[in-house]
Formats: structure tokens, sequence, C-alpha cells
């Protein structure tokens, strides 16, 4: 249709028009043969560029076809889907981006006034972020200590696109809670990891006092979205060290956890 300039003015004209419009009339805005309207009407038709409806006749014949142009939505998770693809081909600078992306997002969101000092503060500045953003959070009393709380995310608008660019969206997730978090004054109290995937369509945000407030001769580590976790002096994850977080996340593939407040 693009090389075809009549083909393109009817689209332009059908864009604009408040209601459908048949072959004859425009046939008299165009000032081409009807006949050749209809050829190229049928062609948009064809291309699903312009629909069909049935109109009643003018006085006595057949009812007359007219034609609208369709409108079409973005195709938002395509256009997360190239943006992704443009971060590059390393996984770890690619995860890096994507939490500077997360943390850019949070700065200019109205997170509220909460000051976090505790766990329990942490948990609620968390659902009620991710209530507004439609991940339906639930808490879940069944994985909590004194030193952690999970939060199960139950929905994700890009769930889709998370499945197959994990360390990108889950990874812009994870800065936009941890910059939340941070403005409320959760640095040096509270890290949040992000478990993608726990179930099918479940993934888990695990609030957990930093490693200082537990032993202060520890030094709380950071393992990047997507990154191996020995590259970075951590263990990795085992079925002993995920039990410790509760049966929801004993599942977990990957463990995605929160930038350290030393690198911030």
């Amino acid at each position: 249709m693009s090389d075809s300039w009549p083909r393109r003015r009817l689209l332009a004209i059908l864009r604009g028009a408040s209601e459908p419009l048949d072959a004859q009339e425009l046939a008299r805005i165009t000032g081409q043969h009807v006949t050749t309207v209809r050829f190229h009407l049928d062609v948009l038709t064809k291309e699903s560029l312009v629909r069909q409806f049935q109109q009643p006749p003018r006085g006595r014949g057949r009812p007359r076809i007219g034609y609208s142009a369709v409108q079409r939505s973005v195709g938002y998770q395509e256009l997360a889907e190239v943006l992704a693809d443009q971060l590059g081909s390393d996984s770890r600078r690619r995860s890096e981006a994507a939490v500077t992306a997360g943390r850019t997002w949070g700065a200019k969101l109205d997170a509220g006034d909460h000051a976090v000092e505790s766990l329990e503060d942490a948990k609620d500045v968390t659902v009620t972020l991710l209530s507004e953003l439609g991940f339906a959070p639930e808490r879940d009393p069944a994985g909590e200590s004194d030193e952690q709380v999970l939060v199960k995310m139950t929905a994700c608008p890009l769930r889709d696109l998370a499945r197959t660019h994990s360390e990108v969206v889950c990874n812009v997730h994870l800065g936009l809670i941890d910059e939340v978090l941070d403005r409320n004054g959760a640095r040096g109290v509270v890290n949040a990891r992000l478990h993608p995937f726990v179930e099918p369509e479940l993934c888990v945000v695990r609030l957990e006092l930093v490693a200082a407030r537990r032993n202060p001769e520890n030094r709380d580590l950071a393992v990047p979205v997507g990154a191996d976790r020995a590259s970075v002096g951590e263990p990795p994850l085992t079925s002993t060290s995920v039990g410790r977080m509760g049966p929801q996340v004993r599942n977990a593939d990957t463990d995605i956890a929160k930038q350290s407040a030393q690198q911030w």
C-alpha cells in the first residue's frame, strides 16, 4: 500500500472522517472514478487497513457499503522488546542498565512519604507501589521472619516480555523498588531481592535486613540481574538456602538481587 498514492490518500481521508464513507462519496472527494476507488478500497480491506460497514440505502435500492479506517493501537509489548534488545548482548551490562532505568523511573514517581525504619515499613511501601502499578501484590506470611518479608507479585504488565528478557524487565522493576525504598529511607536498612517466575505466573520480592545489621563484620553483597552469583563472591543458591526463604520460592531458577547501597 505504501507505494500507492491513491490508496494512501483514501486511507488518510477515512482516518479523518467522523463516520464511514462509501465508494461514491470517496470518488466525489478524490475526483477518481468510482470503479477505481472500489479497487483501492478492496486492496485496503485485504490489508486490514479499512473495515466495511453496511449502511442504509439512499432511497430505493440495495444497502450501501461504507468504509472506515482501522484504528491501530500502539504495540507496547513489541516496543518494549525492541528497547530491551538495544541494551546490548552483555548480560551484566544489560542488567545494570535496566536497574539504572528502573531507578530513574522510580525517581519520577510520587511515592508518598512513608519513612522506612523497619521491615514492616518496607513491606508497606513496596506493597503500595506494586499495587498502584498493577502487580497485584500479596504478602506471604509463611516466608516471613525477623530478618525478611516476602511479597508475591501475582500479576505483571510485562510478563510475556519478562519470560524472554528477565534480566532487563525484572531489573527495571527491581531498580524501581530500590529507588522508592531508598527515597523513603531504606538505604542501609533494608535490601530488596527479586526472584522471577518461582511459579509460572508468580514472582517474589524478598525484603531483608541488610547484612551489616545482622552481622556488622560482613559486607552486604549485591548480584546484578542475570549475573553469575559466584562471579561476585556470593555462594550459589541451593535447595537449603532457598528453602529458608519459604516454600513459595523453592523453585526459583534465578535470584535477582538488589544493587548494594555502597554502589549507589
